[in-house]
This record gives structure tokens, C-alpha cells and sequence, in this order.
């Protein structure tokens, strides 16, 4: 039982100021039953109503009988009916338009028996506690494609929108995790769908709890293969997107006992539900984190308390949030000026930015979370007509626009409105007379800066106004931290890994740091140094940004991430451009580089905050311009479009640029000071730089490579071409702590690679883990028993993951230890294991092993494609079907695949076909195709399905890729069978089954 104090809250507070947990252990065992009886024990002292409700028909009539009582109306029986099979139920509804309704849509039109309408509410968003709080446990479904039976679900007004899934103490959560992975694949669906409705996850051991959005964990399944691939948006689904919960100070709430008492709370979890969650434009369930929560209601707080008090337009009314780059700062900005527009007493949010380029991304994400929400301008014109018309709550700009407006409109009607502006990361040296200015004309105003890397006294630069030099002097108090050691530790962005390669010894006198600068870039602007580092980026590109590992983006398999390389000026981005492609020529090589840079006054700013390199070319030197249209030609060649340097087509071929870097369809793009702050892209993981950083400027760069995207990325690849050793480590002390270097750098490759010792505990490295699995699981020795299984899973895993991380470094290639065969033999074992533990005999059910976890992503990532084998039959063939070693490697290759695995037979029946005549690529294709027509033909004809509409579900299957066995639409191709009986879901799962296996074996080959 936790001793639990809540040492500050208020009645409104989402996210308790600061709590202690004192745990009393009691010395028994504490199973998962035992677990899930505490937890509802403890939900029913606060306020919950626990129901004991285990099946459909109990949980409909509860439905009922709840919306009934929140919209005090009582339905006829034709009028439920109609709203639950029309309104709640919809045959062609799933997750999405069921979110849809708890988002956006909460209000539902009943049309009544006499002919009129009523509104009927789902939730009660605007009267939090009118709505009512129920819990039950242990419902069964049985109508699915496996039984099911789920642990506690939080019913709000009847409808399950909160489900949790339990594991026993010293099991590892990331299991519930994919347990609720099952559950929405194989019955979460099924019957009338209420389950679908579920908005938020909780998953705990009892000693550590997390949560996470409904999509998170639905793309999840789309993206992790096992038949159900898709054209998902992102990759952001997997484990590494469930969150803690945490107070105010950011300390993590993870006992289950604490989380309940917080998180649970009533009024915390409806407004979590009503108030913090955003449903994208891209049907994603963005679910806020507790920081993010805590800041944006601060900065309510204050505007409220500041208004009553008359303190608006000082400094009192306002105050600066700071939260690391990378940890979700503009949702919580969009939220907050979402919020405040809806105050009745405030006319305008202004959202400020320092760049015009981050005047794009901004208004991107924004239209992201709400289409429309918010307006943007690419001129003051525009600007000034937003400023006056009243329908215009939330107004994107940039300082500068903001600026121009406010010196050519003295005295305008708008300076007297009571506005709230929002400042985002506004350092540059011409910040404090803006700042000045802007201030000095608007009367009743509420000031907030959102910054990753605050200004303090000791980073401070000299120019501008004395006075307005720190972030503290210019926007006020600090009303919410959450540094980078904060977010590595949560796991919500990632830790660097920092090389710092001298590729040409310089003499000793250009390294000084007493020589000019200008001595400087001129020694690393020659020719031959230029020559060696780009030669070492490319023979380097593959291991540093993971070529030969692959994840799933957009529904397609991509072969690892995207990287940018940052350079000192102009002249240095047309040297390194130019030799790029002339040594990818020489190399015969294929990569997609590209190159941008735009007109900046001050290139080298003295405060290493990047100055404003806006769309400006015009007042570049013709040289330069030239260059850059140069440039864009080979884009455009490239990627079949029609830029140039012109304003407009200029801007164009930006925003173009943005969205090829997040789809990972460029490799390499070369900048001066643009996409190094404010860029977000999960797929990018590799800085190379060759420029001078240091504090805000070094922290921002860095941040662009370290956002989490799946198990396969693990940390951000800084590759210095310069010593910055010293400002990196002063830089993460300013924005961390004194001792964040051993939390946001990763540590060398000796610890990795010979192990280390930590917090008094050995942490063994992959020599020794490599050297146990040798003499413990010798190759060609079955390993039996379940517990011997056990313990080769998790040594293979542990291996797996060092290896992950191991590959980036130089020093690994050659270092294996185990040779290729040897290492596709352990991983063949491995996946016969997974396999063997996650199917039982019957494969009616699932086998659920709670203590053990597959790292099935980093087998994915490393795993042989059919290309591969297709180059092996070709040799094959060519040794005239002599040489038997090749099926050999045909064979260890396939059974260290996951993806091969269904294919098996088949590729071994092709092989059988192969000879003298055959011409491999065309024959194969032909092969596949009929195999597929025989093999479909036969399915049908087995199970009596509809010829047609078999067909045409199977197209759009692979079309999609994926297997849609929930909806109508596999209603359709089933033969007539009783409803009644049983017989009807138990021929359904066996068609499901053999669909899955035939999409399986066929997907990815047609």
C-alpha cells in the first residue's frame, strides 16, 4: 500500500504542483488478481461506481440508462434503437470515426418519434462532473477472432474510453503493451464495437504505469507486419510513445497505487479526456504529457489571475515556459492559444517566430492539430487585415511582420485590445528592440516565450538594449521547466552519440584559438580538407544513418534514416555540394543530395543564435545565386518538379524540401543556418558538422537528429568535423545540469562493446554477452526446456540491442565476433522461438508469456528482403544447379527472416523449377502470379466463398497493404451460414486464418 501525499494541488490543476509516495511493502506476493483488485478498490474511494458487467447486452442497457441520465431524457425503445445502431454502433465505423465522435462530434442527432430533433451528448465537455465515472473488470468477448477477456475498463456515461491491462509485479509492461496489441487486432471490434470507442490506454506492472493514445497503439499495429502493414502516417506508434505520468516538477509517477490517486482522480482524468487531448487532421489521437498539461495551465493561470488584478501589459502578466527542443513545444503552444482565444475577455493570440521559415512550420503543425484553427500571413498586408478582423482569433506570425505592422500603424484601434502573444524561441541579437517596440505599442497584453534553450545571464550577448538581454528580463518569470535530462530520462526524445573526427591534421597555429577567425575558415574552406570529409561521409553514410537497417514509413519498407550536413557559410555549402557529386559520380553511386541557404546580413553571429535566413536570394551575390539555382535544377531533375530561386518558387521549393526530409526521400541536404532549428523529422538521425557551435546554436542543431521513432533509432548521430568537445559539454551543462553529460551523451564504444559498471551493478557488453551465448546455446545444440528458451531470448535480445546501438561506431566493422552465418543462425533460433511463444499448439489462442520480451523491430531492421534471395538463385542458376551451398544460404537466410518465413514454400517450389532456360526475374514474377490465381482458387472453392468478392477484398488488400478483417467487407465474401449457434463466428475465424496466411505468403511479391 503507498502512503501517498499530495503536498500541492488546486481544484483545477490537472497535474498536482509536487507529490511524495512513501511505499509500505508488504512482504507477500502480490499476483495480477491482486492487482486488479487495489486498483479497483482504490477507483471506488474515489467516486467510481463499479459495476459487475461482463458481456455485450449488460453493458448496452448500461449505456442507455447512463446517456439517459446526462442528457435527462428517456428513450423509446424504436428511438435507442435508432441512435445506437445509427449514431453510437455504425456497421462501418471503426476507431477513427469512433474518436472522431469523442473529439469533435460529442453531440449526436436523436430524431425523436414525433418528427423533432434533441441533442444527445456522448461527454459533457463544457460541465466536466456531469459526467459519470463507472468501472468493470473481466469482460469477455467471445464474438472476436480469438476469445478474449479484458482486465478494468473505465466506462464515462456508459461508453469505455479508458481500458488498463494489468501484469503481475517484475513483469515487463512493455507485455500489456502487446496484449493490448492483440486485443484490438483480434476482438476490440467485434459484436457492436463499443470497445472501439476506448480513447486512452494504461498499462502497469503495479511499480511502473503508462499511458497512451488509442492511434498510437492501432498505427502500431498497422506498421509491426504479421499480415496487417498500411499506409500509415508515421511511425511515432510503437512502445516508445507511451508516456509516464508526472507532477508538476516533473517526477515520474509510476507506481500504480500513486498513478491512480493522480492520474485517476476524477476531475484529472476528464480533463484529460475533454481538455488535452488532440485529434489531428491526420485522424491521430494526440494525447498532451504531464509537462506539457502543466505549463499550458500556468499560462492560463496567469492570464486569469494578471487580468483580475489589473496587471496586464507588465511583466507580471506573463512569464517564459521552458521545455526542450524536441519535447512537443508547439502542441503545447497550440493548446494554450487555443485555450486563451476561448477566454471571453481575450480579442486576439498572436503566435510570434523569429524566422520566416518557421512561420511555415509552425502554421503546418498547427493545421495539423486542427484544420483552420489558425491563420497565417506572407505579408504585413495581410497581417494587418487579420489584426482587424474579429473572426480572427489565433494569428501566426513572424516578429518581423509583427514589427513593420506596429512602426507603420501607431495609434491602431488593435494596440488597445487585450491580446495574449506567444514568442517561440525569439533570440536573435534583433529581438530586444522588436521586443522594445512591440511592447511599447500594445496597452493590455499578456507576454509568453516558449523556449528549448533560454538566454541566462551567462550566455547573455552584448548588442541590443542592455536591459532586455536574458529571457527572464524580457518575458518574465519562468513558469515551467522541462529540460532535456528531463525528457532522455522519459524517453520522449533521444540522447546523442558525438564523434569528433579530425580527417586532416591541421597546423597547430590554425588551431589555436587565439588565430582569427577569418585565418580559420580559411584553412577549413581548402580544397583538399573539403576532399577528405566528404570522403569520409561517404564511406561512412551507410553505418552512421543505418542503411542496411529498414522500419516502416507510410505503408512502405525504407532502408534507414536521412541526415544533414551544416557548414560554416555560403561559399563552404557550393564547395561541399559541388564535391559530393563529384565523388558520387566517381563512386558510381546513387544518393539524393540536396542544398539550401538563402541571403543572411550576418552569417557568423558572435552570439551563435542562427540569424535570420529567411527566403531572401534576391540579395544574394550572383555567384551564389547562381550556385543555388544550380541546385534546385538537380532537384527538380531529381524529383520531377519546377522550382527556382524566385520568391514564391523559392518558398515553394522549400516547404517541397521539408516534406521529402521527413519522407526520408532525400539523403543528404547541405544548409548554412536553415532546418537547423525548428525542423522536425523523425526519420532524420545524422548531423555532420562542419561549422562553429556552441549553446543555444549547438543544443538547437543537435535536436534536430534526436526525435523518437522506433526501436531501430536509439540515439542522434552528431559527427563533428571541428573540436567542439568543449562547447558541447558546456552547452548540455547550461541547458541540463551539472551532470547531464552521462544522460545526454551515450556513453564510448569500450562500454559498450566491454561492458561497464553502473550504479554499482555490472552492465556486461556484447563481447561478454557474445562469448555466453557461445558457450551456454553452442549452434547446432537444440535449446530445450522453457526456461533454457527463456534465457537464450533475452541474451539474443540484449545482443540484438547492442548491436543496434554498436553498428555506428567506427571501430565495430571487423569486431563481430560471430560471423555473418553464425549470427543468422542464432536469430533463425530466436524467431522459431518467437513463433513457438506467441502461437499455441492449437493456434486458437494466443500463448501468453508475461517475463519475456522479443525484440522483433531489431530483427526486421536487419532482415534479408526477397531481392536478396533472387541474387542467389541467379547464382544458382549460373552454377548450373551445382553449387548446393547457395540453398544452403538460401535457407539459413529465410529462416532468419520474419517477413521470408511465409514464403518459404513457395520460394523452394521456384527453385525446384530453376534451369538451364530460365531467366530468373521474369520467370518469378510469372511464378508468383499464377501460384497466387491456383492458391486463391482453391481457398474459395474450401470454403464456399463468394468467387468475385473474394477477388476484389484481396486486391484492395494488397493495394492497401493490408488485411481488413473487421467492417462489412469481409461480411461480404462469406457463405451463407445460421447465425445462430455459433457456427457462423467459429467459420468466420477459420476464414480470417487463411486469408491471413494467404496474404502472408503473397504480400510484398505481387
Amino acid at each position: 500500500m503507498s502512503l501517498y501525499n499530495i503536498v500541492v494541488s488546486s481544484n483545477e490543476s490537472t497535474v498536482v504542483a509536487e507529490y511524495e509516495a512513501e511505499r509500505s511493502h508488504s512482504g507477500s506476493y502480490q499476483g495480477e488478481a491482486d492487482l486488479e483488485r487495489e486498483f479497483i478498490r482504490l477507483l471506488e474511494t474515489q467516486g467510481y461506481e463499479y459495476l459487475s458487467i461482463h458481456g455485450e447486452a449488460a453493458l448496452v442497457a448500461n449505456l442507455r440508462k447512463q446517456l439517459e441520465l446526462l442528457n435527462s431524457y428517456t428513450f423509446s425503445d424504436a428511438e435507442w434503437n435508432r441512435l445506437f445502431s445509427e449514431c453510437i454502433a455504425g456497421s462501418n465505423e471503426g476507431i477513427v470515426e469512433k474518436t472522431r465522435k469523442i473529439q469533435t462530434n460529442h453531440v449526436q442527432i436523436l430524431r425523436r418519434e414525433d418528427g423533432s430533433t434533441k441533442n444527445i451528448y456522448l461527454i459533457d465537455k463544457k460541465n466536466i462532473h456531469n459526467n459519470r465515472l463507472q468501472v468493470i473488470n473481466q469482460y469477455a468477448e467471445s464474438e472476436g477472432a480469438r476469445d478474449t477477456r479484458y482486465d478494468v475498463t473505465i466506462l464515462v456515461n456508459g461508453l469505455p474510453l479508458v481500458h488498463t491491462e494489468l501484469k503481475r509485479r517484475g513483469v515487463a509492461i512493455r507485455e500489456a503493451f502487446n496484449q493490448i496489441k492483440r486485443y484490438q487486432r483480434d476482438s476490440f471490434w467485434a459484436a457492436s464495437g463499443l470497445f472501439e470507442y476506448v480513447q486512452i490506454f494504461i498499462i502497469s506492472n503495479g511499480t511502473h504505469t503508462k499511458y497512451y493514445s488509442n492511434t498510437t497503439r492501432s498505427n502500431h499495429i498497422k506498421e509491426s507486419g504479421e499480415g496487417e502493414r498500411s499506409k500509415s502516417k508515421k511511425t511515432s506508434n510503437s512502445f516508445e510513445f507511451t508516456s509516464y505520468w508526472a507532477d508538476g516538477n516533473n517526477k515520474a509517477i509510476a507506481d500504480l497505487v500513486d498513478f491512480t490517486k493522480t492520474f485517476m482522480a476524477k476531475h484529472t482524468l476528464l480533463n484529460v479526456l475533454t481538455k488535452y487531448c488532440v485529434f489531428t487532421a491526420e485522424d491521430s489521437l494526440l494525447v498532451m504529457r504531464p509537462y506539457q498539461i502543466a505549463a499550458t495551465e500556468r499560462i492560463l493561470s496567469r492570464i486569469e489571475i494578471s487580468s483580475n488584478y489589473k496587471k496586464t501589459g507588465t511583466l507580471d502578466a506573463g512569464g517564459y515556459i521552458w521545455h526542450t527542443t524536441g519535447s512537443g513545444k508547439t502542441l503545447t503552444s497550440f493548446k494554450t492559444a487555443q485555450a486563451a482565444s476561448a477566454l471571453p475577455y481575450i480579442d486576439k493570440v498572436l503566435f510570434v517566430v523569429d524566422r520566416k521559415d518557421l512561420d511555415y512550420q509552425t502554421m503546418k503543425e498547427y493545421d495539423r492539430f486542427q484544420k483552420g484553427a489558425a491563420n497565417s500571413n506572407t505579408s504585413t498586408r495581410i497581417l494587418q487585415k487579420q489584426l482587424e478582423d474579429s473572426t480572427s482569433h489565433i494569428i501566426i506570425t513572424t516578429i518581423q511582420k509583427l514589427d513593420l505592422f506596429v512602426t507603420k500603424n501607431k495609434g491602431h484601434e488593435v494596440f488597445k485590445k487585450h491580446v495574449v502573444i506567444i514568442f517561440d524561441e525569439c533570440h536573435r541579437s534583433q529581438f530586444g528592440g522588436m521586443h522594445s517596440e512591440i511592447v511599447k505599442a500594445f496597452k493590455q497584453y499578456h507576454l509568453f516565450g516558449f523556449t528549448g534553450t533560454p538566454i541566462f545571464a551567462v550566455n547573455a550577448g552584448s548588442g541590443g538594449n542592455p536591459l532586455m538581454r536574458t529571457t527572464p528580463q524580457a518575458l518574465g518569470e519562468k513558469l515551467h521547466t522541462y529540460t532535456i535530462v528531463n525528457a532522455i530520462n522519459d524517453g520522449n526524445v533521444l540522447p546523442f552519440r558525438v564523434d569528433y573526427i579530425n580527417t586532416v591534421k591541421m597546423k597547430n597555429d590554425v588551431l589555436d584559438k587565439n588565430v582569427s577567425a577569418i585565418d580559420t575558415e580559411k584553412a577549413m574552406a581548402d580544397p583538399r580538407r573539403i576532399r577528405e570529409v566528404v570522403g569520409y561521409i561517404l564511406d561512412h553514410f551507410d553505418q552512421k544513418t543505418k542503411r542496411n537497417s529498414s522500419y516502416s514509413l507510410q505503408g512502405q519498407r525504407v532502408y534507414g534514416f536521412n541526415s544533414i550536413l551544416a557548414v560554416s557559410s555560403i561559399p563552404a555549402a557550393k564547395k561541399y555540394y559541388t564535391e559530393l557529386k563529384n565523388q558520387l559520380a566517381e563512386r558510381g553511386r546513387k544518393l539524393s543530395v540536396a542544398a539550401i541557404f538563402s541571403y543572411s546580413a550576418n552569417e557568423v553571429d558572435p552570439e551563435d543564435v542562427f540569424t535570420d535566413e529567411g527566403f531572401d536570394t534576391g540579395s544574394l551575390d550572383q555567384s551564389s545565386r547562381d550556385f543555388l539555382e544550380s541546385a534546385i535544377a538537380d532537384y527538380n531533375a531529381d524529383f520531377n518538379v519546377n522550382y527556382d530561386t524566385s520568391s514564391e518558387k523559392f518558398q515553394n521549393y522549400y516547404k517541397d524540401l521539408s516534406l521529402r526530409m521527413k519522407n526520408r526521400e532525400v539523403d543528404l541536404l547541405v544548409v548554412v543556418n536553415m532546418f537547423l532549428t525548428g525542423f522536425d523529422a523523425t526519420t532524420l538521425n545524422t548531423l555532420w558538422v562542419d561549422k562553429n557551435l556552441k549553446q543555444h546554436g549547438l543544443i538547437q542543431a543537435f535536436s534536430r537528429t534526436n526525435r523518437i521513432l522506433n526501436s531501430v533509432k536509439t540515439y542522434g548521430n552528431i559527427v563533428c568535423f571541428r573540436d567542439l568537445q568543449e562547447e558541447t559539454d558546456e552547452a548540455i551543462a547550461l541547458f541540463g545540469d551539472k551532470d547531464a553529460g552521462s544522460i545526454v551523451l551515450l556513453k564510448n564504444y569500450e562500454a559498450y562493446y566491454y561492458g561497464y559498471d553502473e550504479n554499482g551493478k555490472h552492465q556486461p557488453g556484447y563481447a561478454e554477452l557474445i562469448d555466453e551465448i557461445r558457450e551456454t546455446f553452442p549452434l547446432g545444440q537444440a535449446v530445450i526446456g522453457e526456461q533454457n528458451q527463456k534465457d537464450f531470448i533475452r541474451l539474443f535480445g540484449a545482443i540484438l540491442r547492442l548491436k543496434n546501438i554498436l553498428t555506428a561506431f567506427d571501430n565495430f566493422p571487423g569486431n563481430e565476433i560471430l560471423s555473418s552465418r553464425d549470427f543468422q543462425d542464432y536469430q533463425s533460433v530466436y524467431i522459431d522461438l518467437y513463433h513457438e511463444f506467441t502461437k499455441d499448439k492449437n493456434a486458437e489462442k494466443e500463448k501468453i508469456n508475461d517475463d519475456i520480451v522479443f525484440e522483433i523491430e531489431l530483427i526486421r531492421q536487419i532482415e534479408i528482403n526477397i531481392d536478396y534471395i533472387l541474387m542467389l538463385v541467379v547464382k544458382f542458376h549460373e552454377s548450373n544447379r551445382e553449387d548446393k551451398s547457395i540453398l544452403v544460404s538460401i535457407d539459413k537466410a529465410i529462416g532468419a527472416s520474419i517477413h521470408l518465413r511465409s514464403k518459404k514454400a513457395l520460394i523452394e517450389h521456384f527453385i525446384e523449377t530453376v534451369n538451364a532456360s530460365t531467366k530468373v526475374d521474369e520467370d518469378w514474377k510469372r511464378f508468383v502470379h499464377e501460384q497466387k490465381e491456383t492458391d486463391l482458387a482453391a481457398l474459395i472453392s474450401e470454403e464456399t466463398l463468394k468467387r468475385e468478392e473474394t477477388k476484389k477484398f484481396i486486391s484492395n488488400s494488397f493495394r492497401d497493404g493490408a488485411l481488413r478483417t473487421t467492417g462489412t467487407d469481409i461480411d461480404k465474401i462469406m457463405p451463407p451460414v445460421s447465425r445462430f449457434g455459433g457456427g457462423r463466428m467459429a467459420k468466420k475465424r477459420i476464414v480470417i486464418d487463411k486469408l491471413r496466411q494467404f496474404f502472408e505468403k503473397y504480400f510484398g511479391l505481387v
